[in-house]
């Protein structure tokens, strides 16, 4: 049946032949069109495509610089070596031996001197900005390549150090500034945190510039490990001072409430004078009001200084020159003044003001410090390293100015990742192996402290048989995650990744207190913190547990009542004769009860209500001819 085609089949034919050219003959370059960027291939959430990456494996490295260079390689399997450990052992592979650790570190020692700080090159008046810049990057650049070249040929592991020049050029610009530079160090680990060619290079700059090494977070030792730390400093010619920002902080808001309370109290007074109109009832007033005034006052003071006095008698520390007291704000301002009393370049608008540099490593306490300083936040403070960008001043009294650096981290010598997690230097949230760093905090903070601090039950599955006491990174972060619920979605297993970075951020935070011992110390780390220990352990008894939460699939099943009145209710409610099963159909199902249901299936059977077993509604063959009735005429 040809015949002419319609105008509405000619559109459509027309219709169906462009879909199909664009189908099969590809993206023809079209008239007008430009060679432009249009489109992102691998396009994605900007948080993981600017996501920074702080480690790396040997495979993820290789991979990613073939990906980026646009290099295409096979892999061939040849000279193949497969290495079987123990699956039995308890030994980390990411973690060092006891003799391996005594051996790197006896190394990092006798190269101590090869880390050094880039050093910025002399320059004058003379000098052009280009100039300058030029002779930076050189220096800066030859500083990597000694470095890189000091991890290659010896075979060492050294910190994720500063890579940026800018942030160098912040420190230099502070010590060029500064008439002080006090470094800042974390007082559970000093020798990881300072820089001893930092104190050469401000020597360098200007032999009559000072360094003070400033022991930060010094409230988590104890007086004994204060004294071990101060022998040690004092017998190699370091100048310190114990100091902790957090009694700063506490005791600047006690001050402004207890100023807060007094003016309320003033201002009470000052209602209850008024109201009184009799002048002999208002001097009698006033004369009580100021008795006891006196007396509050004399009350106040005897109780500040039998808390002195018993503090000084508990601490052995009544002397203000003793080098093991933690000092007050008060007192590091005097130190200040006291160390560097005149400038060294005076400013004619402030002729007697001296500037003290604040450097250290990221997260050891330098905003924290700051603020404590000036009695406010001026500086703002975070838990993930590197908050300060850019170096600032305040001035914080007529003749002191801080000059604030940003967090560096300084090139050192580490054993392993797992040891820079713990120090804070690799962020906890970027980590991505866990069980280095967990198993270095079960092996430094005892089982006991770690159940009391978390209330929880840390079990060691092959205690019997190895005769282990110390539990591994993965029973502690299992034990944590079941305490807190912390569930893989899906699989119902712990989540103890998560787990692990909860119980790292509190050891970085200080709730698991650890303090390594000096290098001179006769004993094990774990004497070393005996008594530091026992006194957390002793205030955690105190405590009442935290209530453990427990995920919804493994909440324990309450035990049924076993009563005459529970079980009248069971069989009211389950034995109700009312109750119909409803079933897809034309048939009820009457007589039916979940009892008789349950007892039938629980013979074997099924249940004996209902319609038949089988189907008996059965529909004709839809492949029969219909026939028609013939009507006889």
């Amino acid at each position: 049946m040809g015949g002419k085609k319609t105008k509405a089949s000619q559109i459509n034919s027309g219709l169906g032949k462009a879909i199909i050219r664009k189908r099969f003959q590809g993206n023809r370059p079209q008239d007008g069109d430009q060679k432009l960027h249009t489109t992102e291939v691998n396009d994605g959430p900007a948080w993981v495509r600017l996501q920074s990456i702080t480690q790396e494996g040997d495979l993820d490295e290789f991979l990613h610089t073939a990906e980026l260079a646009g290099t295409e390689f096979t892999a061939e399997r040849q000279n193949v070596q497969v290495i079987q450990t123990d699956s039995r052992s308890t030994a980390n592979p990411f973690l060092l031996t006891a003799e391996q650790e005594v051996a790197a570190l006896a190394r990092h020692a006798s190269l101590a001197s090869a880390l050094t700080v880039p050093r910025r090159p002399p320059w004058d008046e003379t000098t052009t900005a280009d100039q300058l810049q030029l002779a930076e990057r050189e220096s800066f650049l030859a500083w990597r390549r000694g470095l890189a070249a000091l991890q290659e040929e010896e075979g060492l592991l050294l910190t994720p150090f500063e890579r940026n020049l800018e942030v160098w050029r912040q420190l230099w610009r502070v010590i060029e500034r500064s008439d002080l530079i006090v470094q800042i160090v974390d007082a559970r680990n000093p020798l990881f945190f300072r820089s001893t060619d930092l104190e050469t290079y401000v020597r360098e700059v200007d032999p009559r510039k000072k360094n003070i090494l400033l022991v930060n977070k010094a409230d988590m030792l104890t007086r004994a490990q204060r004294v071990a730390w101060a022998e040690w400093f004092t017998q190699h010619g370091i100048r310190f001072s114990f100091f902790s920002a957090a009694l700063a902080k506490r005791a600047n808001e006690e001050e402004e409430l207890k100023a807060a309370k007094d003016e309320v109290h003033a201002m009470e007074l000052k209602l209850k004078l008024a109201s009184l109109d009799d002048s002999d009832n208002l001097l009698l007033s006033a004369e009580n009001v100021h008795e006891d005034v006196d007396l509050a006052e004399a009350v106040a003071d005897e109780d500040e200084v039998a808390a002195t006095k018993a503090a000084a008698a508990a601490d052995g520390s009544n002397k203000l020159d003793d080098p093991l007291r933690i000092l007050t704000t008060s007192d590091l301002l005097d130190l200040f003044e006291r160390e560097c009393p005149t400038p060294l370049r005076p400013d004619p608008r402030f002729p007697s003001r001296v500037t003290v540099g604040l450097v250290g490593y990221p997260n050891v306490g330098k905003s924290s410090t700051i603020n404590a300083l000036c009695g406010s936040k001026r500086v703002s403070v975070s838990a993930t390293p590197g908050k300060t960008k850019h170096f600032q001043t305040l001035p914080l009294t007529d003749t002191v100015l801080l000059c604030d650096c940003p967090g560096l981290v300084f090139p050192s010598f580490a054993t392993t990742q797992g040891e820079m997690v713990c120090n804070g230097v690799l962020p906890i949230d970027q980590m991505r192996e866990y069980t280095a760093p967990t198993s270095l905090v079960a092996q430094r903070i005892p089982k006991t402290l770690q159940e009391s601090i978390y209330g929880i039950n840390v079990k060691i599955y092959d205690e019997i048989e190895q005769g282990r006491t110390v539990p591994t990174g993965e029973e502690l972060c299992k034990a944590y995650a079941l305490a807190r619920g912390f569930m893989r979605s899906g699989q119902g297993n712990p989540d103890e990744s998560r787990a692990a970075r909860y119980i790292l951020k509190d050891y970085v935070r200080g709730k698991l207190v650890f303090v390594h011992p000096p290098p001179t110390f006769e004993g094990t780390p774990t004497e070393f913190n005996a008594d530091l220990h026992a006194k957390v352990l002793a205030l955690c008894n105190k405590r009442p547990p935290p209530p453990l939460q427990r995920p919804k699939q493994q909440l324990a099943l309450q035990r049924a009542a076993t009563g005459s009145r529970s079980q009248n209710v069971d069989h009211e409610f389950f034995d109700q004769a009312s109750v119909k099963a409803h079933v897809k159909g034309v048939r009820g199902t009457a007589d039916f009860a979940r009892s008789s249901m349950g007892r039938a299936l629980a013979l074997g059977g099924e249940p004996g209500v209902g319609g038949p077993g089988k189907k008996t509604h059965k529909k004709g063959k839809k492949n029969q001819k219909l026939r028609i009735p013939v009507r006889d005429e």
